[in-house]
């Protein structure tokens, strides 16, 4: 019993050590060219929910989902990574991130 919380606490000691890449991405509708733009601290899970809503046909956000259906028209891009520094608060960084974000919607005019 000891050794697995042991094997928990490295575990977690490890995740919170663990480099932080966050960033700007977007979901675009191939068919109409319309995008939707995303702030995620953390960029592979967005993908990996992506990925699964394709493969499962889910909807991956509610502002898509009438043009959803299962997913096969659309696809996922990474537009700007940032990586969260050691002095950074989550909070601060998430800020952050939203201010990347809003510098990137004011280049696309065709936004959902």
């Amino acid at each position: 019993m000891k050794e697995a919380k042991s094997n928990r606490k490295e575990l977690a000691a490890q995740y919170k050590e663990r480099e932080v890449i966050g960033g700007v991405c977007a979901v675009k509708n191939t068919g109409n060219g319309k995008i939707l733009l995303e702030a995620s601290t953390d960029l592979q899970g967005s993908k990996n929910r992506f990925d699964f809503a394709v493969k499962t046909g889910s909807c991956v956000h509610t502002k898509l989902q009438r043009d959803w259906d299962g997913g096969a028209a659309f696809s996922f891009e990474i537009l700007e990574e940032l990586k969260k520094s050691e002095a950074q608060t989550d909070a601060e960084f998430k800020a952050d991130l939203n201010a990347l974000k809003e510098m990137w919607t004011e280049k696309f005019d065709n936004l959902y």
